[in-house]
């Protein structure tokens, strides 16, 4: 059976976007570009939000993203995507769909489909979701070595406690540190 991963960057004191919804606190290096090349290695899905969705289909499809990095714009244009939206009428990057209803239903169904793990990318809100109804199967925490005091907290839409088991931590020369964990 396929599994769900997500993975977010934060910030050491929480935060996955900076106020204003800035994300200049990313380390991003050879390194890290690696890394992401082999994690999209593992996938043949993304899960999205809507917002995430919005933002990298205005990045990842264009000639600056090609440029930019070639090998990551290729596989995020590459992948199937499924964006879970109750308002979003049209999505218009190659291989997206969206699903509006019965989330779990359909992500039940195609973690038993043949295929590569799928990944949920940014998207905290969906992540808390899915990971309260029992979907995720991992969930990927980049650290960032940098403080911003303020922005939106990685779990803030959480209304109850969520257990989870460190499964593995990888750091980086940057500095960044991958924390890897269950949720119980």
């Amino acid at each position: 059976m396929r599994k769900v991963f997500a993975f977010i960057m934060t910030t050491l004191d929480g935060y996955y976007e900076g106020p204003g919804r800035q994300f200049d606190f990313w380390v991003v290096d050879d390194e890290f570009e690696a890394f992401s090349v082999e994690q999209l290695g593992e996938v043949d899905t993304l899960l999205l939000g809507r917002v995430t969705y919005e933002g990298m289909a205005a990045y990842w499809p264009t000639p600056a993203a090609e440029q930019d990095d070639p090998r990551l714009a290729a596989r995020m244009n590459g992948l199937a995507k499924i964006v879970v939206s109750r308002t979003l009428e049209t999505a218009d990057w190659a291989g997206t769909r969206i699903v509006k209803d019965d989330v779990a239903g359909e992500l039940t169904r195609l973690k038993r489909q043949p295929g590569r793990d799928i990944a949920i990318l940014g998207s905290s809100d969906l992540t808390v979701n899915l990971v309260r109804m029992g979907l995720v199967d991992e969930v990927r925490i980049m650290v960032n070595p940098v403080v911003i005091g303020a922005g939106a907290s990685l779990f803030r839409t959480a209304a109850e406690r969520i257990e989870l088991t460190l499964l593995d931590s990888r750091r980086f020369a940057s500095g960044n540190v991958l924390l890897t964990y269950a949720p119980r």
